[in-house]
């Protein structure tokens, strides 16, 4: 019997390196899939409380038009947050098994897109109570976002575990870059509420034109060409300079883990 090619057994692992993931996040929690979407809600609740409630930002159903900003942002956070441990915490693996090391973060960004597509029910509950209902466009919108994203996040998740073995305080790095990155991202505000002369910075931040076109599927069910290039650009850029960075690394893993 001739043997399965590797390309087979790679997938093979990342399945199962993916369902124990998914095992993991979820042992002995007894509400299991609403641990996936109880945190960007609560998000939303309180920017909702800030800039509705409080600041009383002039915006309609401004809870839809938060989460559908908050869900997709909080996949690559939680994703690039996490990747920091991603090779030290599968160190006994690396160790003992020879494989792709890059199948360790493809994994765990797989699992967290899992679960940003587990999200889009509960969006759609919101859209139909404010009167609005999912579009044919989400047809062809949702996977291309999905495939723009999964390179933005793969990318950095990349770099971000990759440099971590040799500079170990990048995980306290990520963290407030995530937090400045997010203030920075029209997540929480319209990118039509930066001041005019401000507007075209937008552009230098790598998931504003993604989380913009996220929205605008979402809610009008429509992509904007321009904000859809330029997610593209950055997706094909950032994940090429992950794969390098991992190339140029990888061989002193077994040095530093």
């Amino acid at each position: 019997m001739k043997n399965q090619p590797k390309s087979s057994h790679y997938l093979d692992l990342i399945i199962v390196l993916f369902l124990k993931e998914m095992k993991v996040r979820y042992k002995s929690t007894s509400l299991g899939y609403l641990w996936s979407i109880l945190h960007p809600l609560s998000f939303a609740f309180v920017f909702f409380i800030a800039f509705k409630v409080v600041m009383r930002i002039q915006m309609e159903h401004y809870t839809l038009f938060l989460i559908t900003g908050l869900f997709p942002w909080q996949w690559f956070a939680n994703s690039v947050s996490t990747a920091p441990m991603t090779f030290l915490g599968n160190a006994s693996i690396i160790k003992k098994v020879n494989f792709p090391r890059n199948i360790l973060p493809f994994a765990a960004v797989l699992q967290d897109m899992a679960h940003f597509l587990f999200s889009l029910p509960v969006i759609v509950v919101f859209m139909l109570f404010y009167g609005k209902s999912p579009g044919l466009s989400w047809l062809y919108g949702i996977p291309l976002l999905l495939a723009i994203q999964f390179l933005i996040t793969y990318g950095m998740a990349l770099i971000v575990s990759s440099v971590n073995l040799f500079f170990r305080d990048l995980e306290r790095l990520t963290g407030i870059a995530l937090t400045l990155l997010f203030y920075f991202t029209p997540v929480v505000y319209a990118e039509s509420m930066v001041p005019e002369k401000y507007r075209s910075l937008i552009y230098l931040n790598p998931l504003a034109s993604l989380m913009i076109n996220w929205r605008n599927l979402l809610l009008n069910g429509a992509l904007d060409p321009r904000h859809l290039t330029v997610s593209i650009v950055y997706g094909l850029v950032i994940f090429g300079l992950g794969s390098a960075v991992y190339k140029k690394l990888s061989w002193k893993f077994g040095e530093v883990i």
